[in-house]
């Protein structure tokens, strides 16, 4: 190989070497930032390629995606100085490289304990705002959001970090705390029971009494009504007899004296009476008249 062959060889090589320590890439998921001798020159680096000065720059990748931070529970003291345990996570990204590299030297780990320390702190304010009802309750979500609010400026001024959700994953009481109030809860429970079987009680005897009141009322009108309809149906009989009577006195005596006969006459009983007797009227023959 010739000397100029030679040398066209060695400086390929030197500029694949510089190429290959002055080019670099960021991905669509990454943000970078580019150093010199430790200082940061250039913060706001865009995906792509890009281009460094070998030997004297350096870039440093971080995940921009969102991450999620879960903290371990921790105890919290509410308003009625009531102790909850509380466990919750918070969803964050990277905001502003230049002061997330500031606070925390790019070292992942030690953001999350940073953040860790904030969440908590937001949470043992807010918290101490709030009666345990309060804590437990719908206003749940109301203080998640103003905290998750709280947070995000100060989280994006002192570590460029933003906080886009904070939630609460449990709450839940001390043993001790959690037997007092399940003895409470159940107390307050057969309290309400013993109220609403006395309301049951008080219900149930006016609704008998009122029924014992309807049926006397009803009764007495059947009653009523049964007196009148009977009264009305002796009076059309009278009628009829007394019609009947008028058209054939003689034929509606006899059809009476045999009614007669046939209800006495049924009877196991002795009857005495004179052969005379009114009585046997129609019973004698035609010459004993």
């Amino acid at each position: 190989m010739s000397p100029k062959a030679m040398l066209a060889v060695i400086v390929l090589g030197i500029g694949a070497l510089v190429a290959s320590q002055g080019l670099y890439v960021v991905n669509e998921t990454e943000r970078a930032i580019k150093l010199q001798f430790g200082e940061i020159v250039d913060a706001d680096i865009q995906p792509g390629l890009h281009w460094k000065s070998p030997l004297i720059q350096n870039v440093k990748r971080f995940d921009a995606r969102v991450l999620t931070l879960d903290t371990n529970p921790s105890r919290f003291l509410t308003a009625g100085k009531k102790y909850v345990i509380v466990d919750s996570f918070a969803k964050w990204r990277i905001k502003d490289v230049r002061a997330y590299y500031k606070a925390t030297s790019g070292d992942r780990f030690q953001a999350s304990n940073l953040l860790a320390n904030l969440v908590n702190k937001g949470l043992r304010d807010e918290i101490a705002a709030r009666s345990l009802h309060e804590v437990v309750s719908g206003e749940r979500d109301e203080l998640m959001t103003k905290l998750t609010a709280t947070l995000n400026t100060e989280t994006q001024d002192d570590l460029g970090i933003e906080v886009l959700d904070v939630r609460v994953k449990a709450v839940d009481l001390p043993d001790d705390l959690s037997n007092s109030v399940y003895n409470r809860m159940s107390a307050e429970r057969e309290r309400e029971a013993r109220e609403h079987r006395s309301q049951g009680k008080e219900l149930a005897e006016g609704i008998e009494a009122d029924a014992d009141r309807q049926k006397t009322v009803i009764e007495a009108e059947a009653y009523r009504d049964a007196e009148r309809t009977k009264g009305e149906g002796d009076a059309e009989a009278a009628k009829i007899y007394a019609k009947a009577y008028n058209k054939d006195p003689e034929f509606y005596a006899f059809t009476r004296s045999l009614k007669a006969y046939e209800e006495t006459f049924k009877q196991n009983d002795v009857i005495m009476l004179k052969p005379d007797s009114d009585f046997f009227r129609y019973m004698k023959d035609a010459k004993g008249k």
